[in-house]
């Protein structure tokens, strides 16, 4: 391995880290309808577990509502059943042939419980980009070590400070991201 193939590395796993974030934030409640809340709900689909939007058309036609057109009339039951069981605080009401599902105001006690589970979300998303750059510097190191290489010492402390810079932007990130999560969660 290179240091150029290291810090390469390391901030692209970086990366996957935050857009994970960003993934898993756009499924927090808001107060608003949006798609992304129902989006990846797990239904179990003739025994397969299977993700909603594979099995429907999702949309919002209203800021407080959502609509869930399944491609299988048939699977109407079961959808119904996998929104009531996500834990969402959501209640589903079948009309025929299609779901509606009203998004209910959040209480004040309500958005602060969200606004916590974004900053644990967070601060999982820094632990975890922390932990590759604990792993970035350990090739750093054996880089050091590996007689057949031939780094010197002060380019592989240059590459530990440039892993670090690349930690720092994306713990930024994550701050920014998170905090305006946070701000999108406390509009009422």
């Amino acid at each position: 391995m290179t240091p150029d193939t290291i810090l390469k590395d390391a901030g692209g796993s970086m990366d996957k880290a935050v857009e994970y974030l960003k993934g898993e934030l756009r499924g927090l409640r808001t107060g608003r309808a949006s798609t992304a809340l129902v989006d990846f709900i797990k239904v179990d689909y003739y025994g397969s577990p299977t993700e909603l939007k594979g099995l429907a058309a999702i949309s919002v036609p209203e800021p407080t509502q959502i609509v869930i057109q399944p491609f299988d009339p048939g699977s109407v039951g079961e959808i119904r059943k996998a929104i009531e069981s996500a834990e969402l605080g959501l209640n589903p009401q079948v009309d025929g042939k299609i779901i509606r599902v009203n998004i209910p105001a959040l209480s004040g006690e309500r958005r602060q419980q969200l606004v916590a589970q974004a900053k644990k979300m967070g601060e999982e998303t820094k632990v975890a980009i922390r932990n590759v750059r604990r792993d970035a510097n350990k090739h750093a190191d054996q880089l050091l070590k590996d007689k057949t290489a031939h780094y010197p010492e002060d380019e592989i402390e240059t590459l530990k400070k440039e892993i670090q810079d690349v930690l720092k932007k994306h713990e930024d990130n994550v701050t920014k991201i998170v905090d305006a999560k946070s701000k999108e969660i406390l509009e009422v």
